[in-house]
């Protein structure tokens, strides 16, 4: 009778030893390697930047700050551009906002 896993349970098991991970696999909690494809979260951070000029830079630009810091981290070749861009867009929002606020009173 054969066993419905296709081997027999009491004859001995071939030892095959386990078969080595892949070169440049990385395991658990292992830092990723630099991106190479699209840099998806620097783009995110330009969109932000450029929303947080306009429309709620406290919430926009802390988000693309915070999506430049991980870009950077994660080694993203826009990263640190993407971070400055985000800086300076979220002052530039909440100077355009006093500004405006200024000019209602």
């Amino acid at each position: 009778m054969t066993h419905p896993y296709g081997q027999d349970p009491h004859q001995p098991a071939a030892s095959t030893p386990p078969a080595a991970p892949p070169a440049g696999a990385a395991g658990y909690g292992a830092v990723a390697p630099a991106a190479t494809g699209t840099p998806v979260l620097s783009i995110i951070t330009f969109v932000l930047s450029a929303i947080a000029i306009l429309f709620l830079p406290i919430v926009f630009g802390i988000a693309g700050i915070v999506t430049g810091i991980v870009a950077v981290v994660r080694k993203e070749r826009l990263g640190k551009i993407a971070l400055i861009v985000a800086i300076v867009a979220t002052i530039i929002g909440f100077a355009l906002g006093a500004l405006v606020m200024s000019q209602m009173s």
